[in-house]
């Protein structure tokens, strides 16, 4: 095993260690305060998150990948101009973000419990600035310096939260502890940052990089807006059409499901590095291979939750929420073609082929909003998690529409039907 290799793999081991014990600790705890607050309570609190994940990808400005893209390519003496840059345009993200949000949630909801619970998600979002120090590790191929401040963070937050169940705090104090874990993220990663012999008063704001950076990423930063309706919507107008408790069985179904969903985003987040730096032509047989081993192991994996879904809700939830289970069913369906699409949006990104992102999430998004729309009144929670797997699903087919995604398209039908690449030869290059 060359060096390269070894190191990317070291990478992805830290990566996946973290994220199964947050997986593990993170399951538990929630198990507690799903379990606590019960169905209503719960689907308020998800609700709340859900809204302000709606908007919260305004606060990103769509800048992670293109400035690891970036960080990758340049000099070290243009890292700390790039990272000082994207930092002050987060800020700024972050502050729209939350008045475009408290605006809306005096138009959507004037519910007082809920303008508070959304006001106190949504002030993570100024301390989620200091996320470009993670674009400088994944960079750099230094995970473990995230991992160990995502393991602090995941420390205090669980202790909190237990606290709260123990001394049955009131509802809105759940949402604190959600504000404390981005202050704690925050304060760890320049911890890490600084022991690495780094500073940030060595960062810098360029209005050249701040015009570039934004040229790249406004694309992205719709198609993030796109990506985050799709994800959140649904317990939106779950909220919205029926009611909180449907929101907390849907939640329970999502959480469950988003316990795998960490496999395909671990490894596309940690290779991402890599792809940057591939010949799409000449390493065809590399991308068909990591696509049709990973897929076919999480069909494998749907196969399995399918079997153990409702023993699963049974134990972990208890009967108040056997609903979800049913959720979980249809919703652990999705993570293929989650992996599917997170690789071609990360061979699109490589090529700057952002436009097409956008296109792909904008589709995304809207099938999403129009299937939720009829089903969820005639089918409740299972409608909502039968339009997250089409949608899912469709986006995928309708990629052979997309001219600069169907060299994409076809690499992906080799990699799933089995097709000797000789049917690919006439195939246009990306």
């Amino acid at each position: 095993m060359n060096e390269g290799v070894k190191k990317y793999a070291f990478n992805t081991s830290w990566l996946f260690s973290e994220q199964i014990i947050r997986m593990v600790v993170g399951l538990l705890v929630g198990v507690w305060v799903a379990r606590y607050l019960g169905p209503s309570k719960f689907g308020l609190l998800n609700y709340a998150y859900s809204l302000v994940g709606l908007f919260g990808a305004i606060a990103t400005l769509g800048l992670n990948s293109v400035v690891i893209r970036d960080i990758v390519k340049s000099k070290e003496k243009d890292v700390n101009i790039l990272l000082g840059t994207a930092f002050f345009l987060k800020i700024i993200g972050a502050a729209i973000t939350i008045c475009i949000l408290w605006v809306s949630i005096v138009l959507i909801d004037g519910d007082k419990l809920t303008s508070i619970l959304v006001f106190i998600i949504a002030s993570s979002t100024i301390f989620q600035s200091f996320n470009v120090i993670d674009f400088y590790f994944q960079a750099k191929v230094k995970s473990k310096f995230v991992v160990y401040t995502n393991f602090i963070v995941l420390g205090v937050a669980s202790l909190l939260k237990v606290i709260l169940i123990v001394t049955k705090a009131p509802l809105q104090y759940f949402a604190m502890v959600f504000l404390v874990e981005s202050i704690i993220l925050a304060l760890g990663l320049f911890l890490f940052y600084k022991l690495q012999k780094n500073n940030i008063k060595n960062w810098k704001f360029r209005k050249l990089i701040a015009k570039k950076l934004l040229r790249d990423s406004w694309p992205l930063i719709l198609s993030s807006i796109a990506v985050s309706i799709g994800m959140r919507i649904d317990q939106v107008m779950l909220k919205t059409l029926i009611n909180e408790e449907s929101v907390g069985y849907y939640s329970v179904g999502v959480k469950l499901a988003e316990v795998f969903n960490f496999i395909p985003v671990l490894i596309v987040q940690s290779v991402f590095p890599k792809i940057v730096g591939m010949n799409f032509n000449s390493d065809r047989k590399v991308l068909v291979l990591l696509i049709r081993y990973v897929f076919f192991a999480l069909i494998i994996l749907g196969l399995v939750v399918n079997t153990l879904s409702q023993f699963i809700v049974n134990l972990l939830y208890g009967p108040n929420y056997y609903p979800s289970s049913n959720v979980l069913d249809i919703l652990i369906w999705t993570i293929p073609f989650v992996y599917l699409n997170l690789i071609t949006i990360a061979i699109l990104q490589t090529k700057n082929f952002n436009k097409m992102v956008l296109i792909r999430q904008a589709t995304l998004a809207g099938l999403n909003i129009l299937v939720n729309l009829f089903l969820i009144p005639r089918y409740g929670i299972l409608g909502a998690a039968i339009a997250t797997v089409f949608a899912e699903f469709s986006v995928i087919l309708l990629g052979f529409l997309i001219p600069k995604e169907r060299w994409v398209f076809g690499v992906r039908a080799q990699a799933l039907l089995f097709i000797p690449e000789k049917f690919f030869t006439t195939q246009k290059k990306i």
